[in-house]
């Protein structure tokens, strides 16, 4: 071997001596304390910003404190809202009992009343069966609708009423009215015939059909 290449292997050597020599192995220990002043020194880095703030563990406990009392917040809010629905609730069904209060009085009563008057057989009847054409408007007044929900109007413009519109009704629908006041058979003592008397008292003229009764009783007395 010459001295150069000689040279070159106690090179080599000489390096990789170097090189293990700086290589060091470390204990668990030491790997742990190490990490330690790493995350210490990471702690004082970034808690450095918020000293003036106070210590960190006081500051997790405001912060918990405050989630807290906002929960508790949204709880009550919640119990608020529910409070103010039931409350909301109870109102409306007020509303509707005191609305169909004044229906009944405003627009089912006057229906059966001029049902009676006008001697339908059953007034009632006859009030579920035209209840839905008389409302109530947003004024609380009594309206009365055609068959398209319009409100109706008679000859002078002027609304009809329910009175009229149940007189109306009943003319048009005659099945639903009672018989005409009774008659009684009398035998006359001079002539021997049998003559019809009305009582002209229990006549409604409004109802067509006793103002015809009424024209032939005129008629065969031979009133003009």
């Amino acid at each position: 071997m010459t001295q150069q290449e000689t040279s070159a292997t106690e090179g080599t050597d000489t390096s990789q001596n170097e090189i293990q020599a700086t290589t060091k192995t470390f204990t668990q220990d030491e790997v742990n304390a190490i990490l330690a002043k790493t995350k210490s020194q990471l702690e004082k880095k970034y808690s450095s910003k918020y000293e003036e703030l106070g210590d960190p563990e006081q500051l997790r406990e405001i912060v918990a404190t405050h989630q807290k009392s906002q929960q508790e917040q949204a709880l009550k809010r919640g119990e608020f809202d529910r409070i103010i629905q039931e409350l909301a609730a109870k109102k409306d069904a007020e509303i509707q009992k005191r609305d169909k209060v004044i229906e009944s009085f405003k627009v089912e009563t006057p229906i059966v009343d001029a049902a009676a008057r006008y001697r339908a057989v059953n007034p009632e009847q006859v009030k579920s069966l035209i209840r839905n054409q008389v409302r109530l408007s947003a004024e609380g007044e009594v309206e009365v609708l055609d068959e398209k929900g319009v409100v109706r109007y008679d000859d002078s413009g002027k609304p009809v009423s329910v009175d009229s519109f149940v007189q109306s009704w009943l003319q048009s629908n005659p099945h639903f009215v009672s018989a005409a006041p009774a008659t009684t058979n009398t035998r006359s003592n001079v002539t021997g015939n049998t003559t019809s008397k009305v009582d002209i008292a229990k006549l409604d003229m409004k109802n067509p059909e006793h103002r015809k009764i009424y024209a032939d009783y005129r008629k065969k007395s031979g009133i003009a």
